[in-house]
């Protein structure tokens, strides 16, 4: 790990479950979510203060949308979320024969196509029932279509810089796939293993691509983020976080040359918690030589 590299932690909130960290330039803001905290937060790089707001669900990913304001995936729900006037609008519930399961990871594809995946809750500690999950998209005109049906846990997602491929995990596969991409009709096709991770990586999370085409994940009980060549298939870089706890990651900041990690605190027991008092907390990390790319906007 170079020497360079500085991690900090921003805003003093800590969160559940904090995950899907998002650039926000039009507001110099980072906005993301505490899924088990049932919150969409905001913290400003100008003030350095975060502000939350409550929703009735697990809030589980927020993209940005094009006329202002959020689209965000809530239980298993599509909503739109106005921040001024903290209002939260459906626009469709899925999976309504599935009462365990709930949306989790979500992004915006080149087209300002919504992609969003649904997992099945656990019942017990480390118990959950396999295959409940799908890949879903919601299209500007509000429509949905499935993508992918039998997954464990849809989690990171991201796209090619040619827009050619798509990238996506299933966490419990412990691996990163690729898949053929259409950018005119936002269909996917034809998976192939990218990446599968290591024992001490633990278990693949979030996913952002950088602007050389790499893919950067969080591994959550594995304390780090690792940087992956799609390519070769190989490891490149890994950046160890004070906390294991790591969820999802995102770059920003002035010309994107900044990356915020988002962790959490459930999970942990007692005696971990002491020894990560930063477990939950949003981390920023400078120094990694490499800058990401504007996030999309959802089409509508």
């Amino acid at each position: 790990m170079s020497s360079s590299i500085r991690i900090e932690s921003v805003g003093k909130e800590k969160n559940r479950m904090g995950e899907c960290p998002v650039w926000e330039e039009r507001e110099n803001a980072l906005i993301y979510v505490d899924i088990n905290g049932q919150k969409v937060c905001r913290w400003s790089a100008v003030s350095h203060e975060v502000q939350c707001m409550s929703v009735d669900a697990r809030v589980s990913s927020v993209a940005l949308r094009q006329r202002g304001g959020y689209v965000i995936t809530l239980g298993t729900r599509f909503a739109f979320l106005d921040w001024d006037t903290q209002k939260v609008t459906t626009i469709l519930e899925l999976e309504q024969d599935k009462p365990n399961n709930r949306f989790n990871d979500g992004k915006v594809d080149p087209k300002g196509r919504y992609f969003a995946g649904t997992m099945a809750e656990e019942t017990a500690p480390g118990v959950r029932a396999r295959r409940q999950g799908a890949l879903y998209t919601l299209f500007p005109d509000l429509s949905v279509i499935k993508q992918l049906d039998e997954v464990d846990i849809s989690n990171g997602l991201d796209w090619s810089l040619d827009h050619r491929t798509f990238f996506h995990i299933d966490s419990l596969a412990y691996a990163v796939h690729a898949f053929s991409y259409d950018v005119c009709t936002g269909k996917i096709a034809c998976p192939r293993l990218v990446y599968h991770l290591e024992e001490e990586e633990q278990m693949p999370d979030g996913m952002c691509i950088d602007a050389e085409g790499k893919l950067w994940v969080a591994c959550i009980d594995g304390g780090r983020v690792i940087r992956i060549d799609p390519e070769t298939g190989k490891r490149i870089q890994t950046v160890r976080l004070p906390t294991s706890r790591i969820t999802s990651c995102c770059f920003g900041g002035k010309d994107y040359a900044e990356m915020y990690v988002t962790s959490a605190y459930d999970g942990l027991d007692e005696a971990t918690l002491a020894k990560e008092p930063q477990a939950g907390e949003i981390f920023k990390i400078t120094g990694l030589g490499v800058k990401g790319i504007p996030q999309n906007f959802f089409a509508a």
